[in-house]
């Protein structure tokens, strides 16, 4: 019931006041980001951790100038991979090979993979990896809250703006979410006094024999 309890708590806030997030917190955010479950393991995005004020005011106004990107304590920027290759691949499963120990099996598993992936379009890829980092970003959010640091879900921005801003573009990677983070502002958030609305159960779960 905690759980629930803190997702009942959390909505996209609207406004920030600019405090800034305690370390500890932030890292027990982005640990949830990086335990999240992705396709085969692969986890084909990386996550951008902006603080600085200069930077935050860059981005805003490829984010259709929302102040939560001005007055968030962090923003994190979710980038997935632009496409998957046998060296991406292949890398991912050498850091698995470290931890787990090499073995046949998955040696073969990787090379399904490759297979699989690598010969597919470009734009096929980079959605499948887009949707691993969706899972993560909802970590995120959940992660948050439990913490009782606020959270704004954006998909309002201007991608290829942004990764021409930050040179996502010529590293692989396209940005998919961002994620201001830090305290609501009580006073100029206009979404805080509102009831959340979502659909019953009955409407949204059906169960199949």
């Amino acid at each position: 019931m905690e759980f629930l309890e803190h997702l009942n708590w959390r909505y996209a806030t609207k406004a920030m006041n600019g405090e800034k997030i305690a370390d500890d917190k932030i890292n027990r955010i982005l640990e949830a980001v990086r335990l999240a479950p992705t396709s085969s393991g692969l986890q084909p995005f990386e996550v951008l951790v902006v603080k600085g004020e200069e930077l935050k005011n860059k981005i805003m106004p490829v984010a259709n100038n929302q102040t939560v990107i001005r007055d968030c304590s962090h923003l994190l920027i979710f980038a997935a991979w632009d496409n998957y290759t046998e060296e991406r691949i292949t890398e991912t499963f050498k850091s698995m090979y470290a931890v787990r120990g090499f073995s046949e099996k998955w040696d073969e598993y990787r090379q399904f993979l490759i297979k699989s992936y690598v010969n597919r379009p470009a734009e096929v890829n980079y959605n499948h990896a887009a949707h691993q980092a969706y899972i993560a970003f909802s970590f995120a959010i959940a992660a948050a809250a439990t913490e009782k640091v606020d959270a704004t879900p954006i998909e309002g921005f201007n991608p290829e703006a942004l990764d021409e801003l930050l040179g996502l573009d010529k590293q692989g990677f396209k940005s998919v979410l961002l994620l201001p983070l830090g305290y609501r502002d009580e006073e100029k958030d206009w979404l805080l006094t509102m009831k959340k609305a979502r659909k019953s159960k009955d409407e949204l779960i059906k169960e199949l024999d």
